[in-house]
């Protein structure tokens, strides 16, 4: 998907080192070898294993500072752990922030993957089984599921997700639960099944476990939530506004205030989505980083996916040539909001705070309809 702006492999040992160095030796040798400059790292243990991936604006000086640090503290059991130190360098500190997020994906090294998890975010899932289940997640996995998010607050989300499965009747039992749908052959039952909650007899489940949908009846409904989160329906809350009119007619008042509070939680999940979907979708753009070294990089990013990584044009054609890429590339957006994998949802919130941390980066980036950026070109 991308390519490091300049890549100069260094290791301060051997490569086929077997045991742990003295943290002296490391020192001495990052201190001789290594340079002030953008660059990835890596810690390296016992069998070549990368126990550790980092970044920095200054490798070496990054580096220097682990040596410091309390022997009971984090960096120092890294550096008890480590047998040898690599470090890449790269043009800037963004190409820097990209080539750390591949290595991480590609070695999962087990300090980073212990230690850096984001733990303010969640998605909503829907997963892939006969009958889907919509669930809130601390974290994407490769499991076939659709994944949506990321959203703040856990607590609130999971509250949501209990409301778009009620209003829905989504079954939220055990994945180990068996699912018999109305059209599907049982030669061996002879007595009706009975549902194995609650849920069911408060209208709240179509209990695929009792045989009492059929499937396509069950897949119309996972269908409709998808749409919900993509922001292309409101099923859930027609639903639920429905039955919000029917028990104001019937002047059940209170189970009418029950409902209502159930649509305004959906109605701000609703908003939220939206306005998730427009921050994702603002982040389309080109995204010119000049290098440390003078050479500049354009970045083509789709919502928050980094598409492109090429060298900036030299000439006012190569400019036209880029331009027309670009704009071929990000015509592609959709409206709507994408199901996210684990690769992209970690991408995604790498580049929306990058820039919500340096908003004056934004003014380096460009979108087709704008006014060219200013940009000095040999004729």
């Amino acid at each position: 998907m991308f390519a490091p702006d300049e890549t100069r492999p260094d290791a301060i040992s051997p490569g086929n080192a077997t045991a742990p160095r003295p943290a002296a030796e490391l020192r001495a040798d990052v201190r001789a070898a290594a340079e002030n400059r953008a660059g990835v790292y890596r810690m390296v243990g016992p069998g070549d294993r990368v126990l550790y991936v980092g970044k920095s604006v200054r490798v070496r000086s990054r580096l220097l500072s682990y040596f410091l640090q309390p022997a009971d503290s984090k960096p120092g059991e890294i550096i008890r752990n480590t047998h040898r130190i690599e470090w890449d360098y790269t043009g800037s500190e963004f190409a820097a922030l990209l080539v750390e997020m591949k290595s991480i994906k590609k070695w999962l090294p087990p300090y980073n993957v212990v230690h850096k998890r984001d733990r303010v975010y969640c998605f909503i899932r829907l997963t892939s089984e006969s009958a889907p289940r919509l669930q809130a997640v601390p974290r994407v996995r490769a499991d076939g599921s659709r994944y949506y998010g990321p959203f703040a607050g856990p607590g609130r989300v999971r509250l949501a997700v209990r409301e778009i499965a009620d209003a829905l009747e989504l079954r939220d039992c055990a994945a180990s639960t068996p699912v018999h749908f109305a059209d599907q052959l049982d030669f061996f039952m002879r007595e009706p099944r009975l549902p194995l909650c609650l849920r069911a007899d408060l209208g709240r489940c179509l209990a695929p476990c009792a045989a009492r949908c059929t499937r396509a009846d069950y897949h119309g409904r996972a269908v409709s939530a998808l749409r919900f989160l993509g922001g292309e329906a409101e099923a859930p809350l027609d639903r639920l506004r429905t039955r919000l009119e029917s028990a104001v007619a019937r002047l059940n008042f209170e189970y009418a205030a029950t409902v209502r509070d159930r649509i305004q939680r959906l109605e701000e999940l609703r908003d939220e989505l939206i306005s998730l979907r427009d921050t994702i979708e603002a982040l389309t753009f080109t995204y010119r980083v000049p290098g440390a070294d003078g050479g500049e990089r354009v970045y083509i990013i789709r919502k928050g996916l980094v598409l492109a990584d090429l060298a900036a044009p030299a000439d006012a054609r190569a400019e036209a040539a880029l331009r027309r890429r670009a704009e071929r590339i990000l015509s592609e957006t959709a409206r709507g909001l994408d199901a996210v994998g684990p690769a992209e949802a970690t991408e995604i919130l790498m580049v929306a705070r990058w820039f919500r941390l340096r908003p004056s980066e934004l003014d380096r980036t460009w979108r087709p309809g704008e006014p060219e950026l200013d940009i000095e070109l040999p004729a």
